[in-house]
């Protein structure tokens, strides 16, 4: 009887263990599907963000990009040093096609093509407006209409004393860089008709440390 009652407590107390090992084990299990589940949770709003923050806006990047090439702007790669500091060699620009020629000042930085260098792209500052004079003294200082052009932009050099009647329909182009710029001051036909003009620089995408917008 004493045995009995000994096994039967015995077998109590090990039921009563394993209950209690049982509850412990779920809570852990518990515990450890909570973690997983909030591991799980977090990866997914992390994925979530990347592909809302990163993934979609570049892809929209991209489609708008592919698109303004295509319709709006073009690609230029500049391959001389005649527009230092502004732009340097290897620089890449977007330039807008749909610029208006007609409202262009004075100051602007403009792609076009040249006849006497073979329809080659130059990219250049706008100097002379149509029906504008412009003279270039010794000392490289430029003058328009009388006035002197205040040119912080410009590297100066001295040179023969150059004037310049602008056409109508025309334009007069200079690089920042004069001292090894070749432009209007040395063309045959220092005028640049209408027609031969692109549009207007407006953006430098390359290199990536002088990214912005073109002054």
């Amino acid at each position: 009887m004493k045995h009995f009652e000994k096994d039967t407590v015995e077998k109590i107390n090990d039921d009563e263990t394993k209950k209690i090992n049982d509850v412990g084990t779920n809570k852990n299990n518990d515990v450890e599907t909570d973690k997983n589940d909030e591991v799980k949770a977090n990866n997914n709003s992390g994925m979530t963000y990347i592909f809302k923050e990163w993934i979609v806006p570049v892809a929209i990047a991209l489609v708008i990009v592919l698109f303004l090439n295509k319709f709006v702007f073009i690609l230029v790669t500049v391959p001389t040093g005649s527009m230092e500091e502004t732009i340097l060699p290897g620089d890449r620009l977007y330039v807008n096609e749909l610029f208006n020629v007609k409202d262009a000042k004075r100051g602007d930085i403009l792609v076009f093509k040249s006849d006497e260098l073979d329809e080659k792209r130059l990219v250049k500052r706008l100097i002379g407006l149509p029906g504008d004079t412009v003279e270039v003294k010794s000392d490289g200082s430029v003058y328009v209409n009388g006035e002197k052009l205040n040119e912080p932009y410009a590297a100066k050099a001295e040179s023969d004393v150059k004037i310049f009647s602008v056409p109508e329909d025309s334009y007069l182009f200079l690089g920042d860089n004069r001292p090894i710029s070749y432009d209007a001051r040395y063309w045959e036909n220092p005028y640049i008709h209408e027609s031969k003009i692109i549009g207007e620089a407006v953006f430098r995408f390359f290199p990536f440390n002088r990214i912005g917008e073109i002054q």
